[in-house]
């Protein structure tokens, strides 16, 4: 039986939150913090509960009436929630996780938590998409986003959320690589494609597992259909680790090219790059206002890709070490600081083994992946005694678990601010600064 609840507000999650008449919390899917749901449980567990709409009794004035996408994947579960609301909920967010996984006073975690910096771009902001590969009813190739968390493939043909050359390639490239490949898949199990509405480059990366595949075929099709600038072939082992092989160009100049700022970057197809370039800008500048370099400062840049941080510090006059262990990154990095014509040490190296040869730091750089530090690399950073950290995070849960350690550790937190690069989502950045405390 249908109960009626109210949405008090959004999780770190798709999902909104309210109470069952029990008062036992409940995640409510495709609701929005303000509405009246009748929802209809889903999973039932000793301390919460999940539920699915049934029907909107009230509709909160948070709701976005006519998202601008209508697509079926779950790739923006906030798009029913309006744009303000979003940035006030991923703010919220950060919030809460240094209040919990941090164990900050709230009153001061409010203080320290700055709003959170808008995107330029609503829609149209995603300078890369990845599709999963499967077949249709037919046993077609269908191209398209996984559900997070699941095997399900949410077949797409055009994606808002993309940048515009990139918004209706996925029709394209579909129906392309059917004709190229036929019944067979011949081992794709992804396709990653960048585009830039600054460099105007687009690549098409097709990922496969090693072994024979159609190159003169899928090149000759693939470039005539889709007009890239670059198309490669990734041979990696399918899974979540993906360990490449070995990257074949298949056609045009075997990288994408993107302008961040006032420099150029290369990018290889797996190496990481900000998807949100206008955004990734902003974090750039954040963290070159919060460490304050001058000419001669000594700076680490650990978890480097492909030199996002390192080659404007190094242009600001710092001395820059970069850390990076992804080979792909670590060449792209190398490149990127050769054109930009600043000098950059590359350390080409896991950052918990790396960090403590580097020797006495004036001020630290760290952009880890969503898991946060690794074990043992707080005590290095310690160790090495900048006298400013810049913490760039894409899980508030992580970096609030880290924050804690950072602040038993000497470092205490000065600043907080939380960067939309992920409209329609619930996913948020945040650029924190450290100081190390007077000792």
């Amino acid at each position: 039986m249908a109960e009626i609840v109210h949405i008090d507000r959004m999780s770190y999650g798709s999902a909104a939150v309210g109470r069952l008449k029990s008062g036992k919390t409940v995640f409510v899917e495709g609701a929005v913090a303000g509405d009246n749901v009748a929802v209809e449980l889903v999973q039932d567990k000793k301390t919460f509960a999940r539920a699915r709409v049934c029907q909107i009794v009230d509709s909160s004035p948070l709701r976005e009436q006519r998202p601008a996408c209508q697509a079926a994947c779950s790739g923006c579960p906030w798009r029913i929630l309006s744009y303000g609301a979003q940035l006030e909920a991923k703010r919220a967010n950060v919030v809460d996780a240094l209040v919990k996984n941090g164990k900050f006073p709230r009153e001061r975690a409010e203080q320290l938590v700055a709003a959170t910096v808008p995107s330029k771009r609503e829609w149209g902001y995603r300078n890369k998409i990845e599709l999963g590969c499967g077949t249709d009813g037919r046993g077609l190739l269908s191209l398209g986003f996984y559900q997070e968390g699941a095997h399900q493939l949410d077949p797409v043909e055009c994606c808002p959320a993309a940048v515009r050359p990139l918004q209706k390639l996925p029709r394209a490239l579909s129906g392309a690589l059917r004709y190229a490949l036929g019944s067979e898949t011949c081992g794709l199990f992804r396709v990653g494609v960048r585009g830039s509405v600054r460099t105007k480059d687009v690549e098409v990366a097709l990922w496969t597992t090693p072994g024979a595949f159609p190159r003169a075929v899928a090149s000759k099709t693939l470039a005539s259909s889709c007009k890239p600038t670059s198309l490669v072939r990734v041979m990696a082992d399918e899974g979540a680790a993906r360990k490449v092989k070995k990257v074949e160009a298949l056609f045009g100049k075997g990288c994408w090219e993107e302008q961040l700022g006032d420099f150029r970057f290369l990018v290889s197809a797996p190496s990481f790059f900000q998807v949100n370039t206008a955004q990734a800008e902003r974090l750039v500048q954040l963290v070159l206002e919060g460490l304050e370099v001058e000419p001669g400062t000594y700076v680490a840049d650990l978890y480097a890709g492909g030199g996002t941080f390192s080659i404007p510090l190094a242009a600001a006059g710092a001395d820059v070490v970069a850390v990076e262990a992804a080979g792909s990154s670590v060449r792209d990095l190398r490149r990127n600081a050769q054109r930009a014509d600043v000098e950059v040490e590359v350390v080409g190296g896991d950052t918990a083994r790396e960090l403590p040869e580097l020797g006495e730091l004036d001020a630290l750089v760290v952009d880890p992946p969503r898991a946060g530090l690794a074990p043992g690399v707080v005590d290095s950073i310690a160790a090495a005694g900048p006298q400013k950290v810049a913490y760039v995070s894409c899980d508030p849960f992580t970096w609030a678990r880290d924050v804690a350690l950072l602040e038993k550790s000497g470092y205490q937190l000065h600043s907080a601010v939380p960067v939309d690069l992920f409209p329609q989502t619930y996913h948020v950045e945040t650029v924190s600064i450290f100081r190390r405390a007077i000792q």
